[in-house]
């Protein structure tokens, strides 16, 4: 191929091992190459073993000889976040109160991936738990940035050109956010479509699995191919006609930066030049309540699922997490159940909202990522869509002042993945952009 391996696509490199114009084995020598030659200052993995990947990549390359049915994944190597328990495999949550922990089960989406004949290449680096103490990951774009979290690794990895695409994970914004701030396509799925079952649970009302690649129609094949059955979204997402869209700010609009905003705007008229139905509108007045009930949630979920992580390993353990602990430990049953509630009634709320449209479009956060590696920056504007579970995908559209990646997030109907990832590529093609590529 006249491409550079590392540069393939996901559907590209698939449809190359399975048709056998390269071996899973040379594709995976290729990434591997990438990383040994620029991860030095990216840092976006937690385990890494070559010889593993490279033995992993051979027993693809003789199942596809001998056997001659290729599952859909056959011979790709992905990276995968370090909550998702891996056998065999170090997974270490982000934190020294894992060191050493090296699971005898997969989680069940390792098992799909497994199954459709994709492997792990490596275990990417999540924040502390997958909350908001920061990893050693840096955002390729500008290592005095963040990449975003929890999912830092699994964003900048696939930005970096490690990997055609990896796993994640979303309680409130880290699929979105880190893909957003790297350059990069993040889907989070209607929550249910992927399993989340297996991996380190922090809200089990709020946890959903997600996936980060370079395009939309690479996110939509490889959701198609993580699915549990029943669940599938469509493998292949086409539009023929301009969407009806409805431009939300929501009720954090004045938490975005003015580049943030001024992007947004960009986006709003590009849209509508390329022929799309844009209807700039308001929630209604219930999601102003959304923040406060995400925030209960997550905190009174995390006090019961690490509260004895907490009492064994404190020392081990950042005040960030500790201290959300303990708010959520003094959260009151009333308190707790009422935000469920709500959850509930904003559900149906936004259902009849985007009855009219193809999908919702706002921002996937409040402006570039920030320089720091201190924090991950604001999720505030997933929040909403976490809460109610809903598909969201974020696609790049622009740049910053800083020169930073700037995206577009959209959101569609619960259980209507298909529909939104379909919108999601018709909007792509209005913004071409020029994913990450280093310094000569």
């Amino acid at each position: 191929m006249n491409k550079a391996l590392h540069t393939l696509s996901l559907i590209e490199a698939a449809e190359g091992i399975r048709n056998r114009r390269f071996t899973s084995e040379a594709y995976t020598q290729a990434l591997l190459a990438r990383i040994a030659s620029l991860d030095e200052a990216i840092q976006a993995w937690a385990w890494l073993k070559p010889a593993e990947a490279l033995k992993a990549a051979r027993l693809a390359d003789d199942y596809l000889n001998s056997r001659g049915a290729p599952g859909s994944l056959q011979g790709i190597p992905l990276g995968v976040k370090d909550i998702y328990p891996t056998a065999g495999v170090p997974t270490q949550m982000g934190s020294p109160a894992f060191a050493g922990h090296v699971p005898t089960r997969s989680a069940r989406v390792i098992e799909l991936l497994e199954a459709q004949g994709g492997f792990v290449l490596g275990k990417t680096v999540t924040t502390e738990c997958a909350f908001l103490f920061p990893g050693k990951t840096r955002n390729p774009w500008n290592p005095l940035h963040t990449p975003g979290g929890s999912s830092s690794g699994s964003a900048a990895a696939v930005a970096a050109g490690f990997v055609p695409a990896a796993l994640g994970t979303q309680t409130n914004g880290s699929v979105i956010r880190p893909a957003a701030y790297c350059g990069v396509v993040g889907f989070k799925p209607t929550q249910g479509v992927i399993p989340i079952e297996g991996a380190l649970t922090f809200s089990h009302t709020l946890d959903q699995p997600g996936i980060f690649t370079r395009s939309v129609e690479d996110a939509a094949f490889l959701a198609a191919s993580l699915a549990d059955a029943g669940a599938q979204p469509p493998e292949r997402c086409t539009r023929s006609t301009p969407p009806v869209l409805a431009a939300v700010k929501t009720p954090v609009w004045e938490q975005a930066e003015e580049h943030a905003r001024e992007q947004f705007r960009e986006s709003i008229e590009k849209l509508r030049a390329g022929g799309a139905q844009v209807e700039e509108c308001e929630l209604p007045e219930s999601f102003g309540l959304a923040h406060r009930a995400i925030r209960t949630i997550m905190a009174a979920e995390s006090a019961l699922n690490l509260g004895e992580l907490v009492r064994d390993k404190a020392p081990l353990l950042s005040a960030t997490l500790k201290d959300f602990v303990a708010e959520g430990a003094s959260v009151s049953a009333v308190t707790y159940l009422d935000a469920l509630k709500l959850r509930l009634a904003l559900q149906d709320e936004l259902e009849r909202f985007l009855a009219r449209f193809d999908a919702i479009i706002t921002p996937p956060a409040t402006g570039e990522a920030p320089a720091t590696l201190e924090q991950t920056g604001n999720p505030t504007f997933c929040s909403i869509w976490s809460l109610c579970g809903v598909p969201a995908v974020t696609i790049p559209v622009g740049s910053g002042p800083q020169g930073l990646p700037l995206g577009l997030q959209l959101v569609g109907r619960k259980g209507k993945d298909g529909e939104l990832l379909s919108a999601a590529r018709w909007c792509e093609g209005c913004f071409p952009f020029p994913g990450w590529r280093e310094k000569p």
